[in-house]
């Protein structure tokens, strides 16, 4: 009797949970030696590079613009008693940064100053190198130049600065002879000035060279009236100073 409810147990099914699972079927199976392939999609690696599955935290180095800021960082601590390190780091930061912006404000400044600038249009205006080699080499050869006949073309073609400079430049010309300036193409009008011995003539040379300036480097239409003034200016100087 013992032994037929042994072998009924055997042979009955185990269960496990709500379900019936045939102890045969498994045996079965286990002894087949079958094994159940997985398969993964290609480049699955990747999908655990991202920081949440790194779990071993490095510190990344620091370059010298880093070692540059904790440095002023510990000098303004020891200066204005900054609590901890980070408030001396945070402070450098924005001081930082409020001086690259000072500067580039600044940059911006002199560019736009520098095109403004009087001599800007001479300068980047057209034809400006080509004329500047002819200005300079005149200036050069000053004792050269006849200046009647130069100031008679510019007259004819209706040039009216050119007009004014190559003036200007007899005028130096005619002071040079005069041995009241020494000649030299590198020396401005500040130099002639201090160059001249007598208050009456550095009153003259100071009002013709502010004519100059304002007519030659001055970004207007240049009207007949403040033209035939200058003219009549530069021919009274340099008619006194005889013929040369």
């Amino acid at each position: 009797m013992f032994c037929s409810s042994f072998n009924s147990a055997q042979n009955a099914p185990t269960t496990v949970g709500n379900g019936n699972i045939n102890q045969a079927s498994v045996s079965d199976s286990a002894d087949s030696g079958s094994v159940i392939k997985r398969t993964f999609v290609e480049g699955f690696q990747k999908k655990y590079t991202d920081k949440a599955f790194v779990y071993q935290f490095k510190t990344p180095e620091k370059n010298a613009w880093d070692r540059f800021k904790e440095w002023l960082a510990h000098i303004f601590k020891n200066i204005f008693r900054f609590t901890n390190n980070q408030t001396s780091l945070n402070f450098v930061e924005i001081l930082l940064k409020t001086i690259a912006i000072l500067i580039v404000v600044f940059v911006i400044y002199l560019l736009v100053k520098a095109l403004m600038n009087k001599e800007g249009q001479w300068i980047f205006g057209k034809d400006s190198d080509k004329k500047l080699i002819h200005y300079t080499e005149i200036e050069r050869k000053l004792q050269l130049k006849d200046f009647e006949d130069l100031i008679h073309n510019t007259l004819t073609t209706g040039e009216k600065r050119l007009t004014i400079r190559y003036y200007y430049l007899w005028l130096l010309k005619k002071m040079a002879h005069q041995q009241w300036i020494e000649w030299d193409i590198e020396k401005t009008n500040s130099d002639y000035l201090y160059e001249l011995q007598t208050q009456s003539r550095k009153d003259d040379f100071a009002y013709l060279s502010y004519l100059y300036n304002y007519i030659w480097y001055g970004e207007f239409e240049l009207d007949q009236t403040t033209f035939e003034k200058a003219k009549a200016a530069f021919e009274k100087a340099i008619k006194s100073m005889g013929n040369v």
